[in-house]
């Protein structure tokens, strides 16, 4: 495995595993799924060990893409992560930041904000955290979002 990329948002059950799958399907429609180590982590210790959100978990079957996280538990970023993964994709301003006081000095990974590479410039780069949402709208609007982010990204490479 040549690539790496990590998706961290604050716990891991909502934005991070959804990007996490949309990306391991774009990776593997293009038969590259062999060349790239992914995952997903927390900034936070507050959903340790739980599984995608259920809402994100509908969204992503609807999609046929919750298999490429079916067994996903969250976890919180590590001090090796920002060594073993190439590139560590934050899903907001709060995440990059967090990322940045986290990570260890002289770490090697390139902090990227996931929305930056979104084709569709109104949500500036933000991809806001669905957890409080009424309903499953903002939940599409996230998959959205990454899915024109990841296939921007990658087109990037």
């Amino acid at each position: 495995m040549s690539k790496s990329a990590l998706f961290v948002c604050l716990g891991n059950i909502c934005r991070s595993p959804i990007a996490e799958a949309v990306f391991k399907q774009l990776v593997t429609d293009r038969g590259q799924a062999g060349d790239w180590l992914i995952d997903s982590a927390a900034t936070s210790t507050y959903e340790i060990g739980s599984s995608p959100d259920h809402r994100g978990q509908a969204l992503m079957r609807k999609k046929d893409i919750y298999k490429n996280v079916e067994k996903h538990r969250a976890r919180q970023i590590t001090k090796a992560d920002f060594e073993n993964f190439q590139f560590i994709f934050g899903m907001d301003d709060s995440n990059m930041s967090n990322l940045k006081r986290m990570a260890p000095k002289n770490y090697s990974a390139k902090l990227l904000k996931l929305g930056d590479f979104d084709t569709d410039k109104s949500f500036q780069g933000i991809i806001e955290d669905p957890y409080y949402a009424h309903d499953d709208a903002e939940f599409e609007r996230v998959y959205q979002q990454c899915l024109r982010s990841c296939t921007a990204f990658l087109d990037s490479l």
